[in-house]
């Protein structure tokens, strides 16, 4: 197993996008966090619990002359495992993929094709947590596997990646889109141009950076082209495919206006 393993995944829109796996490392220092926190959950619910049996036992004693604190053990339990699983279910649905510990350590988890995982996914991780622990299951399968998943990914169909930088909603222009798209404006119509084309330009330009600078020549020049016939436009302008897109993503923007 290589110490950064890679993964791509091709969106919907034919966007191939790129990711570091996150390691059994930092998924080992992300669950110790977890688990602390769980830790420390358990504690207050138990103690808590002790003083509520006490006085129900003492309540029941007295007004059915047995006490029987089988059904307070037993709920304990219930209580335990529904905290155990329930942590993990609740945050990685409602927080993209993330614990606690998987933010502070900045990675999440995703499904095998780069969306966001919801709460059966997330079910079947919490669920099959206990089996990947035992016999440190889950951790000789992460060594084992490309993608480094443990039982619970394989069935719940996820991965763990390295948290993307945060796509910044402001995009960088270049003085020759900011021409360009002047020129665009007078030549063509942007307005056949759907708003599901606009968002995957928007998209690609906001998550360029973090595509590799192959992946990155070689899908700007495709959309380029997808959306130069989309505009009817009978070449491209004798400038690079970025900024060409960029040129397209502000002459919509000022047609819409």
């Amino acid at each position: 197993m290589h110490l950064f393993n890679r993964v791509k995944y091709r969106t919907p829109e034919s966007v191939e996008l790129e990711f570091t796996l996150a390691g059994i490392g930092n998924r080992a220092l992300a669950l110790v966090i977890d688990y602390l926190i769980l830790a420390v959950a358990w504690v207050v619910f138990l103690l808590t619990w002790a003083v509520i049996s006490a006085q129900l036992v003492d309540w029941w004693t007295e007004n059915f002359g047995s006490a029987t604190a089988v059904w307070l053990v037993a709920i304990a339990f219930i209580v335990s495992f529904v905290m155990y699983t329930g942590y993990f279910v609740f945050f990685e649905t409602l927080w993209q993929g993330q614990t606690p510990g998987k933010s502070f350590i900045k990675i999440r988890v995703v499904r095998d094709d780069g969306r966001p995982i919801g709460m059966q996914q997330a079910t079947l991780r919490a669920l099959l947590r206990p089996f990947d622990e035992f016999l440190f299951i889950g951790f000789f399968l992460i060594m084992i596997s490309r993608q480094e998943k443990r039982l619970g990914d394989f069935v719940a169909g996820t991965i763990v990646i390295q948290a993307e930088t945060p796509v910044s909603s402001t995009l960088n222009i270049s003085e020759a889109a900011k021409s360009l798209h002047q020129e665009l404006l007078q030549i063509t119509d942007l307005s056949v141009l759907l708003p599901d084309d606009f968002a995957i330009i928007r998209e690609y330009l906001q998550r360029r950076s973090a595509i590799s600078a192959k992946a990155r020549s070689t899908l700007s020049l495709k959309l380029a082209e997808q959306v130069q016939e989309i505009l009817h436009l009978e070449k491209l302008p004798t400038t690079s495919a970025d900024v060409f897109l960029e040129a397209v993503y502000l002459a919509y923007q000022q047609s819409g206006e």
